[in-house]
């Protein structure tokens, strides 16, 4: 849902939506229940990612965590623009083994915390 709020929309794509019947639902309309109760949950995921894309919380959590991405002519840059080789993608790591020193916590509980904010 996130992704469809941060494209604006489905815009000509889709989603892939199926309901089956199962356990003791087996009529045509248990069917038709469970597309309704399917819907129903997709709608509510809609609203709740719009409601905690609208606080900018996660999205704030987002970059920080990947801020030295965004550094000029730091390792992440090199990387996205494909100006670095494996060879020194080998020699940084061997350099630096324990890249819990340098990156600093992804704060996952604090996500966690957020979207369970915006979970009505």
């Amino acid at each position: 849902m996130a992704v469809i709020i941060k494209n604006g929309g489905l815009g000509t794509g889709g989603i892939n939506f199926d309901a089956k019947t199962r356990r003791e639902s087996i009529t045509t309309e248990d069917l038709f229940y469970a597309h309704i109760s399917g819907m129903d949950a997709m709608a509510r995921g809609l609203r709740n990612a719009a409601a905690l894309k609208e606080t900018g919380l996660l999205n704030k959590l987002v970059s920080e965590r990947y801020a030295s991405w965004h550094q000029k002519g730091g390792l992440g840059q090199k990387i996205i623009s494909g100006k670095v080789t494996f060879d020194e993608l080998e020699q940084y790591s061997l350099s630096n083994p324990d890249p819990a020193e340098s990156l600093g916590s992804g704060r996952q509980e604090l996500a966690e915390i957020y979207l369970d904010m915006a979970i009505k």
